[in-house]
């Protein structure tokens, strides 16, 4: 299985490589050459509109996709390959030596037609090792070591099977690794079920007879009971009541705190992210556009949809709310493509925004100011 040695060595626990994820045929770009990093113990924001591609994202790392491109480690492993992006690679070489090749024929040159043929045999036969390698991994990938990571879902009702006990909710992921002493079983389930501020009692209902802060609570009780070292959690508050979210944010607090939890928080409300998270990655059309840390992002805005988004947030302070000015994000007009086509790149250590070399130059000079 093909490692990243240097993951491990800077202590990052998840790194995730021009992830793409494409559906229809490739017609439908939900994922986009999207890349980060996260570090053990760290809790990182994704955060973007509805449709942007971050519970797609999400679902990704977690294997309930088959990626189209890019790679996905997790501990050092890699755990999830594109395969599209090897024989994608091999139908671009053919076109290109084909052209060639019949340039070279064209103009009489054998020996560079030859050597072009020679040439493309050998692109194409790396290309087949990494195919093949990245089948392997994929097929061989320790399922332990995937139950170390564990994902809670936006929707409390429709994500708790209801002709299920919460007992049989909770030790489902045990019962499927092996787990056969249901007196273990039991123990593990009322221990989870006070972890996370319900009672052990709880155990034979059924999530009908819960509230929507309860139901949630259930689902993150199902996934801390396997022990995993990263939750993806996918905007887990935002069908709950204002103080109900409160209690459930401090939960994972909490959680992360005590079982030292990494996490990739998925939101759309940015209040919210900024209290719980470390670092936060802003998504829009299913690529990342910024990058920076929780208080630098929230200091130091440089995308124009992040500007968006920031601008869009109320305070309690009816002085400020008349003032406040909502920034309307225009692709067309705040960017201009036509020459050069934008990259990911860092503005100021530890600050990254999707741009071009113009962009990049007047983001600089407006940080500066």
């Amino acid at each position: 299985m093909q490692s990243n040695e240097n993951n491990d060595k800077n202590g990052i626990l998840l790194r995730v490589e021009h992830l793409r994820q494409y559906f229809n045929g490739g017609s439908f770009k939900a994922v986009d050459d999207v890349s980060f990093d996260i570090k053990k113990g760290e809790v990182l924001g994704l955060v973007g509109e509805s449709g942007c591609g971050k519970t797609t994202t999400g679902r990704s790392i977690i294997k309930l996709y088959d990626i189209t491109g890019g790679n996905i480690y997790f501990k050092g492993q890699r755990i999830n390959a594109g395969l599209r992006d090897y024989t994608d690679e091999i139908v671009k070489q053919k076109k290109i030596a084909s052209a060639l090749i019949a340039d070279c024929k064209s103009r009489g040159d054998n020996a560079g037609a030859a050597n072009a043929k020679k040439e493309l045999q050998k692109k194409i036969a790396e290309q087949k090792e990494l195919l093949k390698e990245a089948i392997k991994d994929k097929k061989s990938v320790d399922k332990k070591l995937i139950t170390k990571i564990q994902m809670i879902f936006q929707d409390p009702v429709t994500s708790l099977d209801p002709r299920m006990t919460v007992r049989e909710i909770i030790a489902e992921g045990l019962r499927i690794q092996g787990v056969k002493d249901e007196n273990a079983i039991s123990e593990a389930v009322s221990e989870v079920l006070k972890t996370v501020g319900l009672v052990p009692e709880y155990a034979d209902r059924y999530p009908h007879e819960f509230s929507g802060g309860q139901r949630q609570r259930i689902g993150i009780a199902r996934a801390i009971v396997m022990k995993p070292e990263l939750i993806i959690a996918d905007e887990p508050v935002s069908a709950l009541d204002v103080s109900i979210k409160a209690q459930v944010i401090n939960l994972l607090n909490d959680l992360r705190k005590n079982m030292g939890l990494t996490l990739l928080f998925i939101a759309h409300d940015l209040s919210v992210v900024k209290y719980f998270s470390d670092r936060i990655a802003v998504m829009y059309f299913g690529k990342i556009v910024e990058l920076a840390t929780s208080e630098e992002l929230f200091n130091h805005p440089l995308h124009p949809y992040t500007k968006s988004l920031l601008s869009a947030i109320p305070l309690p302070d009816p002085n400020y709310e008349k003032r406040r000015v909502r920034i309307v994000y225009q692709p067309t007009i705040d960017h201009d493509y036509s020459k050069e086509e934008p990259t990911f790149q860092e503005v100021v250590p530890g600050h990254f925004v999707r741009c071009n070399t113009e962009e990049l130059n007047r983001y600089r000079q407006e940080y500066s100011r």
